[in-house]
């Protein structure tokens, strides 16, 4: 699976990209009970002489698992190519935060290693997370949600100014029965999206941002760009809570 998430990343080319995604969708990458991506196709014809990977029992540890570090590497890429559809199809069986706790076997909020994948001879462990992993899935998980909730820049510096950007890339079913969806930017600052119509905030007919509420001092700016010293309060865990409103 490493190679195609390397590759897809880079892809400036959208029909290929979508091409390289639905060609590994349709392989045996794709687990298709679990819904999620393995390391790999079936290797039994390979010789023992290529080391641990084949010792391994199928469907277990880097053998044919959901290896779930590759596999968000796999999901960001998706993100970065502009697959947002394709992304959003994936991610209620491929993000473990939406699989069944009691298949999982820990916390859903608590990344793994790996899952056991389909592959495995005993039926009983297929989905089961093993090994618990703070590192490099939790570093994927965050740049995906990063991606998600404010998009492939937050900061920048422009005109001698320093600018917060808003732009999420969310898919209608991230949004309640209000229209709404909500995280905390900074560890600090509550951001709310409106979104009367849950439409998704990506492609031709996506809801933009029309304003933001400044909570605290009841402020409002047009646009989905806050520049100067509010965006440096925002940084400096100044600002509490903002609304943003989109259209």
């Amino acid at each position: 699976l490493e190679g195609p998430a390397k590759m897809l990343g880079t892809l400036e080319d959208g029909e290929r990209a979508e091409e390289l995604y639905h060609k590994v969708k349709q392989s045996e990458l794709f687990d298709q009970k679990l819904g999620m991506y393995k390391t790999s196709i079936p290797i039994d014809d390979i010789s023992m002489e290529n080391g641990r990977i084949r010792a391994f029992t199928p469907g277990w540890l880097e053998r044919e698992s959901i290896f779930l570090h590759m596999e968000y590497k796999y999901l960001l890429s998706m993100l970065k190519a502009g697959l947002y559809d394709q992304y959003y199809e994936d991610l209620p069986t491929a993000l473990v935060a939406f699989r069944d706790p009691k298949e999982y076997g820990r916390s859903i909020l608590e990344n793994s290693s790996f899952l056991a994948s389909s592959k495995n001879p005993n039926e009983a462990l297929h989905g089961r997370g093993f090994v618990a992993r703070l590192s490099g899935s939790t570093t994927e998980a965050i740049s995906m949600w990063i991606a998600m909730f404010i998009g492939d820049k937050i900061f920048t510096y422009e005109e001698n100014q320093l600018t917060l950007h808003l732009e999420p890339k969310l898919s209608s079913w991230m949004f309640d029965d209000k229209g709404e969806a909500s995280f905390t930017l900074l560890s600090n600052c509550k951001v709310t999206y409106r979104n009367p119509n849950r439409k998704a905030t990506y492609g031709k007919d996506a809801a933009r941002i029309k304003r933001i509420h400044i909570v605290d001092n009841d402020f409002f700016i047009e646009g989905n760009c806050i520049r100067g010293a509010l965006a440096e309060s925002i940084r400096n865990g100044e600002i509490k809570e903002m609304i943003v409103e989109l259209v």
